[in-house]
């Protein structure tokens, strides 16, 4: 995935006579958070890297990537105008999947390779 996707109000989910189950590995891996300001910041500033989906639902706000997805708190601090901390942004998390590791107080990191995430045990 090299380019940035950008979904408003899409259904993302499937029907179940649609689903097609397959014996591989995902490396998928993504966040769901409540709306809030703080969401809607996060989102804006993510959609605008390459490889990442955001997509905006009522009252939430998907991100999703292949591999890795890092999250820089100065970053989002900037665009949102005060202080961001790896502890204030998981409050913004409803649900992820994938390993999130907190691999510094300016640095949260969602992996979809598991094997990339042991590292930092």
């Amino acid at each position: 995935m090299s380019e940035t996707q950008t979904y408003h109000a899409q259904n993302i989910f499937k029907s179940m006579k649609d689903l097609r189950f397959e014996d591989t590995v995902s490396h998928q891996c993504g966040m769901t958070m409540n709306d809030s300001v703080e969401s809607r910041v996060i989102a804006e500033l993510m959609e605008r890297k390459p490889g990442i989906k955001v997509t905006y639902l009522p009252a939430m706000i998907r991100i999703d990537g292949e591999d890795k997805i890092e999250f820089k708190m100065d970053e989002i601090s900037e665009e949102l105008g005060r202080e961001m901390t790896p502890h204030l942004f998981e409050v913004c998390t409803s649900t992820h999947y994938g390993r999130m590791v907190m691999v510094d107080d300016n640095t949260v990191v969602l992996f979809g390779n598991m094997d990339d995430a042991l590292t930092y045990e």
